[in-house]
């Protein structure tokens, strides 16, 4: 490491504790994120048949999954504060046993407001998990290892995408919705023994501040208010409801931020962003995740109810996205080193916007083989994007602040996936309206895939804004 790196840091290269090999801690981190991407990419391909169940409209569908994802975003800036004070392999453990039980909960239901508290259970859970682990690979692991070591936390969690739509299909297809719920308790049970068995215990190594209350309510007020009152906007009867749940939460976000500036240590740190690569990276990555939050939950709704695919046709080829972000894992290294962060984000920025828009284009008499190529090439552009982003964020960024970046990342990470899910329900829904469907049409869904691609394609000015030498300590590239 050079001189600039190590003071960085605040930690010489020869002070580092000696831990597992890093490879061993990042595949038993990615099995726990293995466990939530099952989950979610299951349920996506079960979402028809949920609506049918529990006789609503498919769209409405969409708050099932924004009410696990508020768990998340809520329950996140708690996740590093937890860990500090009582550990982060204790808190991980706990965290999948949470999670667990919210699985159990969630296949016992029988109605979307019994299944929205369900899945709310099973977000705090998620909330400990991903964050936690990650935050167990930023203290253990070397930066000039770090890309290395978040391709390999990312091998479990794209088998898990990859098992998802197909086994999602064949549930639905031949058995209950309700067993999707029931896999995750095996693979659940695995993950604890794993950490148990391995994963070293990870402290901050000082006192851990007092915790900001005020301010966790403040977030947890604001963003909660916000996302629900998004998801009341595509409703008739309930769309005054939603103004006063977005006003709610605007004016509980912009006292937080009144709050946080007079507090040392508040819940989410926004000092942070004073960091131009965690800032341009928070920015330009909430942008770009918008759109991925809402592809998951329109495609199986595009493939099921606009084109009249079967459950297990439709997963199969929203399995094509998962082997695409797979191949990604050979390609992203190189791919950084050959051209540097700055390159990637900005080129494969644009295509991964476009690669949305490709969705819009399908139709039911394409061949199969096509519309898996297509999207194998979306996750394979997708997966370059967003790896790039979720290293450079902590190029700068102190060993002292990572769990506060740690955590602020996380949770604008997880509510901008949430603010996809709610953007594409109600342009889906506004474009119902419009021409006057009780049914989502295949153009319908078209309109939604168009306007998400405008919003990722936006990001292109964030891009361009990073250093032409962001992360070249990581990457290894050299300016020629």
């Amino acid at each position: 490491m050079s001189a600039l790196t190590e003071e960085k840091l605040d930690l010489p290269a020869t002070d580092q504790p000696a831990y597992p090999d890093y490879r061993v801690i990042s595949l038993i981190v990615g099995c726990a994120i293995f466990l939530e991407q099952v989950d979610g990419t299951v349920l996506a391909t079960a979402l028809p048949t949920m609506a049918r169940d529990f006789g609503v409209s498919a769209p409405a569908m969409s708050v099932a999954i924004t009410s696990y994802l508020l768990a998340l975003a809520i329950l996140i800036p708690v996740s590093g504060a937890i860990a500090d004070r009582f550990g982060a392999k204790r808190v991980f453990n706990s965290a999948m046993v949470v999670f667990i039980i919210g699985s159990i909960l969630c296949s016992l239901t029988h109605s979307l407001p019994m299944m929205v508290a369900a899945r709310l259970v099973q977000g705090t859970g998620g909330a400990m998990m991903g964050p936690v682990g990650r935050l167990v690979i930023l203290r253990t692991v070397e930066r000039k290892h770090l890309v290395s070591s978040m391709m390999w936390t990312l091998i479990p969690a794209v088998l898990g995408t990859m098992a998802g739509p197909p086994l999602g299909g064949f549930i639905v297809q031949y058995f209950d919705w309700r067993w999707i719920f029931y896999i995750n308790v095996p693979i659940g049970v695995l993950g604890y023994w794993l950490v148990r068995r391995y994963v070293p215990e990870v402290h901050c190594g000082a006192r851990p501040a007092p915790f900001d209350w005020l301010g966790f309510a403040l977030c947890s007020v604001g963003l909660g208010c916000l996302l629900f009152g998004l998801e009341l906007f595509g409703e008739n009867t309930s769309a005054r409801n939603g103004v006063m749940l977005v006003a709610i939460g605007t004016a509980a976000c912009l006292a937080y931020v009144k709050h946080a500036k007079r507090r040392e240590h508040p819940a989410v740190d926004l000092t942070l962003l004073r960091i131009d690569s965690f800032r341009l990276s928070v920015i330009s990555g909430a942008l770009m995740r918008i759109t991925q939050g809402a592809q998951p939950f329109l495609l199986p709704l595009l493939l099921q109810i606009g084109l009249g695919f079967s459950a297990l046709r439709s997963g199969q080829l929203i399995l094509a996205i998962s082997v695409g972000a797979l191949l990604a894992r050979v390609l992203t290294t190189r791919l950084l080193r050959w051209i540097g962060f700055r390159r990637v984000m900005v080129y494969n920025g644009v295509l991964a916007g476009l690669s949305y828009a490709v969705c819009a284009l399908f139709r039911a008499d394409w061949p199969f083989w096509l519309m898996f190529g297509l999207l194998v090439c979306c996750g394979v552009i997708m997966s370059v994007q967003f790896t790039a982003y979720n290293t450079i964020a902590y190029e700068a960024v102190p060993t002292d602040r990572m769990s506060a970046a740690n955590s602020f990342y996380s949770t604008l990470q997880q509510l901008m996936l949430s603010v996809g899910v709610c953007c594409g329900a109600l342009i889906l829904k506004l474009a119902m309206a419009a021409s006057h469907n009780t049914e989502p049409s295949r153009l319908n869904f078209s309109v939604a895939f168009l306007a998400v691609t405008v919003i990722s394609l936006s990001s292109t000015y964030w891009h361009r804004a990073f250093a032409p030498d962001a992360g070249h300590e990581m990457s290894g590239h050299r300016q020629r």
